[in-house]
């Protein structure tokens, strides 16, 4: 049996660190925009609610987003009881995900709470729910038959979950950027396969659970799983490039990393709109902004600051059309000047 912790190995390429830098500059732009508590509340639920959706959808749950909404709301639906609790069950995790850990980190209980909170009532074997695999599987191809996958014996599974989790809790893994760690413990949960069924899902939601606890995904805004169910056999293909001899995953982090970039992205130019949104009308009910206006609180929204010579490219206008712009905004305390002279700028309030 493996003694020693699980060791990941992996080198980071261009690709990587490219896309962590952008991921850096969406997560920036959501953190510091002034939504307002409704929207916030509301840009969770859809993110909850789609990634029930998506990461159900992966193993073959039949229900549509409509559906998955609809039994969100307490509302019950038509369709096939498995369905329905393989989704009621998903919803439960992600709504308590932050309550899922111990305060010493994440555990081996934690683990398979996580896995019989997700499959309660929907396996054939009660007993498997929240209970390491006790026979051989693999993973097939449900057309062919063609054997994918041949997970470690039964035997094994205890200890590489331990060790897995012995890496996760680590000092040193707490200095990895957070989305690679998610992206590992994501790739190995997956390989380790300790349950007989529902290990997608577990190691999905494992994912998003180290990006909530090291402070990545705070607000519970965005949903990776939406990338993986747009393109599955894409999603299937990358967990496969890792090679079984040297376990090399570069290549799935590569596929982990650009997902969260194009999620976060998606959540950022949700954020910008409804940021300027709140800001459109006035307690009067009339619109309180031009459109050069709005422009600019879009571009606060994105960069954060803007100067005087900023708005003179973007609008084509002489500088002062420009300050007078930007005055209004002063004067509804939406914006505020910093600094002065050559390195004055303006900045949401």
């Amino acid at each position: 049996m493996q003694k020693t912790m699980f060791m990941p190995n992996f080198k980071y390429t261009n690709q990587i660190v490219n896309h962590l830098s952008k991921i850096v500059v969406a997560r920036e732009v959501i953190l510091n925009s002034p939504l307002v508590p409704k929207w916030q509340v509301a840009l969770r639920k859809e993110a909850i609610i789609r990634s029930a959706h998506s990461s159900t959808s992966i193993e073959g749950n039949r229900l549509n987003i409509s559906q998955v909404s609809e039994l969100a709301m307490g509302r019950d639906i038509m369709a096939l009881r498995k369905d329905k609790q393989e989704v009621l069950n998903y919803l439960k995790v992600l709504e308590n995900l932050g309550q899922l850990v111990s305060e010493s980190g994440i555990t081996e209980e934690n683990i398979l709470k996580i896995h019989k909170m997700l499959t309660v009532d929907t396996l054939d074997k009660p007993s498997d729910c929240g209970s390491y695999r006790n026979r051989y599987v693999v993973v097939a191809n449900s057309m062919t038959g063609h054997v994918i996958f041949r997970p470690p014996s039964n035997e094994a599974v205890p200890d590489l979950v331990r060790n897995l989790l012995a890496w996760i809790n680590a000092e040193e893994t707490q200095e990895l950027d957070p989305v690679i760690e998610s992206g590992i413990a994501h790739y190995e949960l997956v390989r380790i396969h300790p349950f007989i069924d529902g290990n997608g899902r577990t190691a999905r939601v494992l994912a998003a659970l180290l990006l909530l606890l090291r402070g990545f995904d705070t607000k519970q805004f965005f949903c990776l799983d939406d990338y993986y169910d747009s393109d599955r056999p894409a999603y299937y293909r990358a967990l496969q490039t890792v090679n079984p001899e040297t376990r090399d995953l570069t290549e799935w982090l590569s596929y982990f990393v650009e997902g969260v970039m194009v999620s976060m992205n998606a959540v950022k130019e949700k954020v910008i709109h409804l940021s300027s949104e709140r800001l459109k009308v006035s307690a009067k009910g009339q619109v309180a902004l031009s459109d050069r206006q709005m422009k600019i609180v879009e571009h606060l929204n994105r960069y954060q600051f803007i100067a005087v010579g900023d708005m003179v490219k973007m609008f084509q206008i002489t500088r002062q059309a420009a300050l007078k712009e930007i005055g209004k905004l002063v004067e509804l305390e939406v914006v505020r000047l910093v600094g002065q002279k050559r390195g004055a700028r303006y900045i949401l309030a």
